[in-house]
């Protein structure tokens, strides 16, 4: 035995080598996949950089999501810290810590106007918020954005209208909004306006125990938590999209891995590692542009709705709940993905036509979601609140159910489709082979426009109940106009009827009378006393005949009792008088006899819908002294033909008094908590569509750039790029067009499920039904077309070069 045999003999035995534990093996695989994400050179960094881009969006509008309920919780904070009502019929006594306050609001353009003039009643008294001082007679105080608005070029109207000059800028505390138009002016002698268009206060705000909480409505809260599953689950949808750019390429790869020995297991947790660096990629990403548009958002209105930079921080538990539900997500639906592909040393199997889906479990989201709905059909408003988990867990598994069934539908359907243009042969082929990643394309839009069909159908039809007839008659009014105590309104109607704009002026006046003092007794019996031409009379009562001097004993109104008591030649009546410096609340008034000769007239409904009942007088028969107890309505016929004809007659009422409100008469008013959750609706859908076209944009330029070779081979052996361009925007239209086709009957069908929850009968909304599907539609063309120049380019022989 030689030296050498003898050592090998002799040597002591190698220990078998202990098997890697189980975690270790996991973490080294993930962190392989990392490093091909983020180390693979300019190939692997365009890769993640779109993966992130993609993911990042979907994070961004979680992350604003997430900040939602602080937004609203701000506004609602500020708003209150701001209230000016006294919140009690007692006056509160002047004193050095005492503000009178009286509202000035305005409107120009259709943008609201919050406007105020303060007069201080000491030393002490409180201050807005937002302001540091109070402005002086002739000046005032504005928000930023009401600054800028005056400044500009072509709001010499409102400048008209608002005259004072401008010696400040309100706070962010005494805004709701960044873009608010709001102002405080300085006033005087507004305690003579107590009661009437003036307030005395000692502190802003709601006082202790007096907040009122409104009985939420069901229907409105059900509207409330369907926008909200309506509008995240796309967001959903593009994230689990987004995680599986670059398959095909990883794929390759994965294989490549099998070769020199990985196995099945090992490549699956690689792909999920890269995954999870596109994912962490795009949570950076999205914070980032989390931040960028929290920064954007203080110049930016939506629907008149705006906030400040500092409402948006998202709840830390809703935003840790992103940051591990993302990376989770990706992962597992790259898992889930790679289940369907088997990967070999040799390549990877996918590249062959694919066995065919089955439709069944597809089925099975889309009927679930229908039980889960189906006990709350037929329950109303009157049946208490809605089973919120049902609700939300019914409506996300039928809008999920689309992305199982449009990849069952674009296969079942391109399997059919064969002769036809070169480029329709391309098209479908490059289909045949690839249909899941076609419509894994269009899931996100098809999600959105289903879910917005959905919402517009359930919001048309509940739509009546939160809107109500205004009564107001505007075929004969288009506004009205209402004096401050003591303005005289002959004057203020000739100033009216010469305004540019205002075709008729329809004037009257009017006080309450009764059989006793007001300030002395119970005043008995009470009748309105109206006064007026005899034309505008007219619009309140019947009568044969009219001339000036006469009066009228009105019957016929409803509630009227006094009339035919008062109704007394020679009786004297007593004006109610207001005057918050007594114990009862009322001043001495003018007495007025009822003078003989009264004729009669019958009460009709007045350009308000009120039916006035008393007594009617010309001014002919209206004695002295009597004036100065009326308060004063103008109803004014409006030439809408005439550019901002309204601004001209807010602009001769706040000439004739700053006190002086005017309103533009509308024949229907809707619920504002109702309007309020629309306007929600449109802005979160215009943040979804947004999302929807960048996201598309990027899963466009992501597909081209896996095939960037194949078009050049194309090229090089003479195709022409008319052909290429024509093919690719076949492989576009056929399943944006099956998939918009599914979402309306998904949204027809989720649609018809609210509405019989509500109670309400089934309408379908085919005017929102085409336009959500021409706006889904609209959106993908855009996207196509940007995705042309990049194609293009792709589609040359020298892209064939590689190193």
């Amino acid at each position: 035995m030689s030296e050498t045999e003898e050592r090998v003999r002799t040597a002591p035995a190698v220990p078998a080598a202990r098997a890697e534990p189980k975690l270790r093996v996991v973490a080294r695989d993930l962190g392989m996949g990392l490093r091909f994400a983020l180390a693979g050179g300019r190939e692997g960094w365009v890769r993640a950089l779109l993966t992130g881009v993609g993911v990042g969006l979907g994070v961004a509008l979680l992350l604003l999501t997430a900040a939602l309920p602080g937004v609203l919780t701000e506004r609602d904070r500020r708003e209150e810290a701001r209230l000016d009502w006294p919140f009690s019929t007692e006056v509160v006594p002047q004193a050095d810590d005492t503000l009178l306050i009286a509202r000035t609001d305005t409107e120009f353009r259709d943008q609201d106007i919050r406007g105020r003039l303060l007069e201080a009643e000491g030393p002490q008294a409180p201050l807005p918020p937002g302001l540091s001082e109070f402005p002086a007679v002739g000046e005032m105080i504005v928000s930023p954005a009401l600054k800028d608005l005056l400044a500009s070029d072509d709001t010499g109207l409102l400048r008209e209208r608002l005259p004072h000059d401008i010696t400040g800028t309100i706070g962010e505390q005494g805004l709701i909004g960044s873009q608010e138009l709001a102002y405080y002016a300085g006033g005087a002698g507004l305690a003579g306006e107590i009661n009437s268009s003036a307030v005395r206060l000692d502190t802003f705000g709601t006082p202790a125990g007096q907040a009122s909480e409104e009985e939420n409505d069901p229907v409105l809260m059900l509207l409330v938590l369907v926008v909200f599953v309506v509008l995240l689950t796309p967001v959903a949808v593009f994230i689990a999209t987004a995680v599986r750019f670059g398959g095909e390429r990883r794929d390759r790869r994965l294989a490549a891995l099998r070769l020199v020995g990985s196995d099945a297991a090992a490549t699956r947790r690689i792909a999920a590692g890269e995954a999870l660096a596109g994912s962490l990629l795009g949570l950076v990403l999205g914070t980032v542009f989390f931040l960028i548009g929290r920064e954007v958002a203080a110049s930016v209105e939506i629907f008149h709705i705006s906030v400040f930079p500092s409402y948006l921080n998202p709840s830390p538990l809703l935003a840790l709940l992103v940051a591990v539900a993302v990376p989770a997500a990706a992962v597992l639906v790259t898992l889930l993905a790679m289940r369907g592909v088997v990967i070999e040393p040799l390549g990877v199997v996918r590249t062959a036509r694919p066995a065919r889906r089955r439709l069944w479990w597809r089925l099975l989201p889309p009927l679930a979601g229908v039980v889960m709905l189906y006990p709350m059909v037929g329950q109303g408003r009157e049946n208490g609140e809605f089973n919120e988990y049902l609700v939300a867990g019914g409506v996300l598994l039928l809008l999920i159910g689309i992305t199982a069934l449009l990849p069952w539908i674009v296969e079942a359907v391109v399997s059919q489709l064969g002769k036809g243009s070169v480029s329709w042969q391309l098209a479908v082929r490059r289909l045949q082979l690839s249909s899941g990643a076609a419509a894994r394309m269009v899931n996100g839009i098809a999600v959105a426009v289903a879910g917005a069909i959905a919402l517009q159908m359930l919001f048309a039809g509940v739509e009546g109940d939160y809107t109500e007839d205004t009564g107001l008659d505007v075929s004969l009014a288009q506004a009205q106009v209402s004096l401050p105590d003591g303005q005289e309104l002959a004057p203020a109607a000739d100033r009216l009827a010469h305004t540019k704009g205002v075709s008729k002026v329809y004037a009257l006046s009017y006080g309450y009378v009764a059989e006793r003092p007001w300030e002395k007794q119970e005043p008995g019996e009470v009748a309105v006393v109206t006064v007026a031409d005899c034309a505008t009379l007219r619009t309140v009562a019947e009568f044969p005949s009219c001339e000036d001097g006469d009066v009228f004993a009105v019957s016929g109104a409803e509630y009227d009792t006094g009339t035919a008591v008062l109704n007394r030649p020679g009786r004297d009546l007593h004006f109610e008088v207001s005057d918050p410096s007594t114990a009862s609340g009322y001043g001495k008034g003018f007495r007025w006899a009822v003078p003989g000769g009264v004729k009669q007239a019958r009460s009709i409904p007045d350009p308000a819908s009120h039916e006035r009942g008393g007594f009617l007088l010309t001014p002919g028969a209206v004695p002295a002294g009597m004036a100065a107890m009326l308060s004063a309505e103008l109803y004014l016929e409006v030439d809408d033909s005439v550019p901002y004809a309204m601004e001209h007659v807010r602009n001769t009422a706040a000439a004739i008094d700053p006190l002086t409100d005017t309103v533009r008469w509308t024949a229907l008013k809707r619920s504002s908590s109702y309007d309020t959750i629309r306007t929600g609706l449109f802005v979160g859908a215009a943040c979804v569509l947004l999302l929807i076209g960048v996201s598309l944009l990027v899963s466009q330029l992501e597909q081209l750039r896996e095939r960037r070779k194949l078009l050049s081979a194309l090229v090089a052996f003479g195709t022409r790029r008319r052909t290429l361009s024509l093919s690719v925007l076949w492989q576009t239209a056929v399943p944006i067009g099956l998939g918009l086709l599914l979402a309306a009957a998904v949204g027809v069908a989720l649609g018809a499920v609210l509405l019989r929850m509500t109670g309400t009968s089934v309408r379908v909304d085919w005017a929102s039904l085409f336009q959500m599907t021409g706006v889904g539609a609209g959106v993908v063309l855009a996207v196509t077309l940007l995705s042309l120049p990049p194609l293009l380019r792709m589609m040359r022989p020298d892209g064939l070069r590689t190193e």
